[in-house]
């Protein structure tokens, strides 16, 4: 048998092996089972699960013998990462069904960058009645042919390509149909003007990603219309809401009606400062972000509320500042007036590059003892799904279009000694941030 022969015979037997297992986690989604495979949502493709498994180095018919066993005693709400318990030899005993999830609907105020990237994160979910339902998205009013408008932008973006399913509009009812799911498209001005039980919608959590009101008083303003409960903003708030990084103070929220998920930058480095501070005692430092550009900014020279933005952003490298140093502190208290932070916004559209210069109380030692550090915090099953670990010569900001993880540690680029390192963590501005406010979501869901 030749070379050539041997790996394709071997090809096959996996590819027979991964549909098989496909099977399998269509029946455990179908019990609202959420896989993980370290950390990662799994795609229910042939070559997605053969690539994982072949960089975990784990064989797919060890992870489809566990799932069967998991599917044939009736596993249910819950979740289970398959890579972190195959890896470390777990049985099918140690998982246990969970509590039936009920559904809780879903609005979208706001369908720019980030909602649509929401919608998208939600249409590509499993059809079920049970979890986060996405019922409407509430838009400016606007002019004939914004309903084919919204759903093209939707359905093709110019960063992170065509959506993954099928997308439609249904004029008659005014919505868009995503992967056969109906979405309401709702016009309004202000929150006021809408009565959502009149759609068929009552308990909803209100995601807004407008950015125009960031306090409690503007805020409450949805809380004030009919069938919304809770409301999550997708930017830094402003006064005693709390600004919530998943995986560091997401069990701080409780019972509140109106939460922040911070920004996408604070996203981003608030994890991996959390694990330096624990593990070395961080006594000050300075973040840098080397931003992608972004909608607030202008294409051509032209006049802007804030100094330098108004400056055409597809053509400059543009001083601007950042509160996201600031806003770690409301996430990891311990680090309150440590951290300065100035951002520089760049004339790329999507991914940005975060700087952190770190004085500590500790020993750092070398570039490759931190870096060790930070691989094994990334491969935990406690910050897997935020942390992610780079150590490719010849990575760059392109690469990591589309990672849902909310932050990259660049190992290649650190810099340590003693007590002090200069470390790069890259971050999808847009996808990476937008995974985190789902979770934030499901957590004011319960």
């Amino acid at each position: 048998m030749s070379v050539f022969q041997e790996y394709l015979n071997n090809r096959q037997a996996q590819e027979s092996t991964a549909l098989e297992l496909i099977a399998v986690l269509g029946a455990l989604a179908a019990n609202q089972v959420n896989i993980l495979f370290f950390g990662d949502r799994v795609a229910f493709s042939v070559s997605d699960l053969l690539a994982k498994h072949s960089k975990a180095g784990l064989e797919v018919a060890d992870t489809l013998a566990l799932a069967k066993v998991l599917a044939d005693k009736g596993l249910a709400n819950t979740t289970v990462d398959l890579g972190q318990a195959v890896k470390g030899g777990q049985t099918a005993d140690a998982f246990t069904s969970g509590a039936e999830v009920s559904a809780t609907d879903v609005v979208l105020y706001g369908f720019g960058r980030i909602g649509r990237i929401l919608a998208r994160l939600l249409m590509s979910r499993p059809v079920s009645d049970k979890g986060l339902q996405l019922k409407a998205i509430v838009v400016r009013p606007a002019g004939d042919g914004d309903l084919a408008k919204r759903a093209s932008l939707l359905e093709r973006d110019s960063v992170h390509g065509w959506f993954d399913g099928s997308v439609s509009i249904d004029t008659e009812n005014n919505g868009i149909i995503a992967n056969g799911r109906f979405i309401k498209v709702i016009y309004a001005s202000d929150p006021s003007e809408v009565d959502y039980t009149a759609y068929g919608i009552d308990d909803a959590i209100m995601i807004d990603n407008t950015g125009k009101w960031k306090d409690e008083e503007g805020l409450g303003k949805h809380l004030a219309s009919k069938g919304v409960k809770k409301v999550l903003l997708t930017a830094p708030a402003k006064g005693d809401i709390k600004n919530v990084v998943y995986g560091v103070n997401h069990d701080t929220i409780g019972a509140d009606t109106i939460v922040s998920a911070a920004s996408c930058t604070t996203n981003a480095i608030t994890p991996t400062l959390k694990v330096l501070h624990d593990e070395y005692g961080i006594v000050n430092g300075h973040m840098e972000t080397i931003h992608a550009f972004t909608n607030d900014q202008n294409l051509v020279d032209n006049h802007h509320k804030s100094d330098r933005r108004g400056r055409a952003a597809p053509l400059n490298m543009v001083m601007t500042s950042t509160g996201a140093a600031s806003a770690v502190a409301k996430a990891v208290p311990e680090l309150k007036g440590k951290l300065s932070g100035s951002s520089i916004r760049v004339p790329t559209p999507n991914v940005s590059l975060a700087i952190l210069n770190l004085n500590f109380e500790k020993e750092v030692g070398s570039a490759e003892a931190i870096n060790a550090f930070i691989k094994a915090q990334s491969q935990s099953l406690q910050w897997q799904e935020q942390i992610d670990y780079s150590d490719s010569p010849e990575a760059v900001s392109t690469d990591f279009v589309g990672c849902e993880k909310v932050a990259i540690f660049d190992a290649k680029a650190t810099i340590a000694s003693e007590k002090r390192a200069t470390l790069y963590v890259w971050y999808d501005n847009e996808m990476g941030y937008s995974t985190q406010v789902i979770r934030v979501a499901e957590v004011m869901a319960k």
